[in-house]
């Protein structure tokens, strides 16, 4: 099989590598030519994807931020082989997948929307590596979800990843999810750290720490394009914590230990129930 990854960041690269180590044939693109080189003197790419081998393809992973995702498959749409599948790894699918199932339509090769579940708060193709997707969570947003041996079908070419579990849903339902398991996630951690008493954290921290702030070491360009597109989810979420957080500030100044206790409390029963 052939496989035509655009960007090679540590998703895409990750990808390249996966592909790579299963015996395919591996084409990269990417805007920085430094990364494009090493991929190629590294051996982790076959050679370059453009519009010369973007017909031979057999499967396309489009790894960009969702503009440039758009913008991208918008561009190659007339050269991809009606035989050919595109999947996008986008952090967000509503907007990605609009335009990927309107231009697969009209020029017939297969788009699915999908999101590996799967990453570091480091970037770049230095930090991508083949195993990062095993056993792995990914979601799928497929243009049809009755046809079981499409599905199928989906997953056998996302084998070569080693991704652990699969989850079909839709463009609304997933950046519906995405913006409380993932994006709000990245504010609180963000928003977090910026106290000026972590300053002075070392020997006074431990696993609560760690495990708070470690996204908030994360790729300001690509958030902020992902909140930005996730707008109205995200700032669900948000009014939900800051309200509940206001309640617990409301508690602890009011020297109320009963609502204290009890909101703690909501907040145990609310991981276990979550939790299983």
């Amino acid at each position: 099989m052939t496989v035509g990854i655009c960007g090679l960041g540590l998703i895409g690269g990750s990808m390249a590598k996966a592909y790579k180590e299963s015996g395919h044939k591996v084409l990269g693109y990417d805007l920085n030519e430094a990364t494009l080189g090493y991929c190629s003197l590294a051996g982790i790419t076959d050679g370059v994807l453009d519009e010369s081998s973007i017909p031979e393809c057999d499967l396309i992973f489009i790894a960009l931020y969702p503009v440039s995702a758009i913008k991208y498959l918008e561009e190659i749409a007339h050269l991809v082989s009606k035989n050919a599948t595109v999947i996008d790894l986008c952090g967000t699918k509503a907007k990605i997948c609009e335009c990927g199932f309107a231009l697969a339509k009209e020029h017939g090769f297969t788009f699915v929307g999908g999101h590996p579940m799967a990453g570091t708060q480091y970037s770049g193709i230095k930090h991508a590596r083949a195993s990062l997707f095993r056993n792995a969570p990914m979601v799928l947003v497929p243009p049809v979800y009755d046809d079981i041996a499409f599905l199928d079908g989906i997953k056998q070419l996302l084998a070569p990843a080693g991704f652990g579990k699969f989850s079909i849903t839709t463009a609304d339902e997933h950046d519906r999810m995405i913006a409380f398991t993932s994006q709000l996630a990245h504010v609180v951690s963000n928003a977090y750290v910026k106290t000026p008493t972590a300053q002075n954290h070392k020997g006074f921290s431990a696993g609560s720490y760690k495990d708070l702030t470690r996204v908030a070491w994360l790729n300001e360009n690509m958030w902020t394009e992902l909140f930005l597109e996730n707008k109205e989810p995200l700032l669900y979420e948000l009014d939900h914590i800051i309200n509940s957080l206001s309640e617990y500030k409301v508690a602890i100044e009011n020297d109320d230990a009963d609502t204290l206790r009890q909101l703690l409390k909501d907040g145990r029963l609310a991981k276990e129930k979550v939790d299983g």
